[in-house]
């Protein structure tokens, strides 16, 4: 039994490692935002401008409207941006959006991020991409000010272990995100109806 276990263990690792060695070789095939400043937001809009037939996945990021107006402004394509809006932690914006890439047949991913957020989220999607076989590279976007949500060890150290954990629980569980949005699909006429508010420095003109 226990050999058995080891058996099937290292192949799967061999099996993983020969997939990353060749993704790593691979184009960036989709960008993975995590939410948590309109920085990022803007920076990835300026990414799909360059590049519109690559993805993108954005994790609980800002207001819907929001980011509907600044690839307005950016003058970038909505028709392959998503929204996913079931997390509320980085662990959980993993939980959620490793399916979906994994759906989209992801071999390379940019995870973009900032500030002193970039350490523990490398490190989280480095085992919970890999444990799928997606590359991921790391673009750190400048902020300006100081991140309202500090980051600290004991943190860092939880989720980096519940991402072992998770990343072999993944292989057999698959969590689904009911409340993913295309970005082409939100109705800016019905927000600016009923009200939004977006981050000042995104120069975003809130309602």
């Amino acid at each position: 039994m226990v050999i058995g276990c080891v058996f099937i263990l290292s192949v799967w690792l061999i099996v993983t490692t020969i997939t990353l060695v060749f993704a790593s070789s691979q184009p960036v095939d989709a960008f993975f935002v995590l939410g948590g400043s309109i920085h990022r937001e803007i920076y990835v809009a300026q990414q799909v401008k360059q590049a519109p037939q690559i993805p993108v996945l954005i994790s609980q990021g800002s207001p819907h409207p929001c980011i509907w107006l600044i690839f307005q402004r950016e003058s970038a394509d909505l028709q392959q941006v998503w929204l996913e809006n079931c997390a509320h932690s980085t662990f959980g914006n993993f939980y959620y959006s490793v399916p979906i890439l994994k759906s989209w047949g992801v071999h390379k991913v940019k995870l973009i991020t900032s500030g002193s957020h970039v350490f523990r989220a490398k490190i989280m999607g480095r085992i919970l991409f890999a444990a799928h076989g997606i590359w991921v590279e790391i673009d750190d976007v400048k902020e300006t000010g100081i991140p309202g949500n500090q980051e600290f060890l004991i943190k860092t150290i939880l989720d980096v272990t519940r991402s072992i954990l998770w990343a072999m629980v993944s292989q057999f569980i698959y969590p689904q995100c009911n409340h993913v949005t295309k970005l082409i699909d939100v109705d800016i006429a019905a927000w600016k109806e009923t009200g939004f508010r977006c981050e000042h420095q995104g120069g975003i003109q809130s309602y």
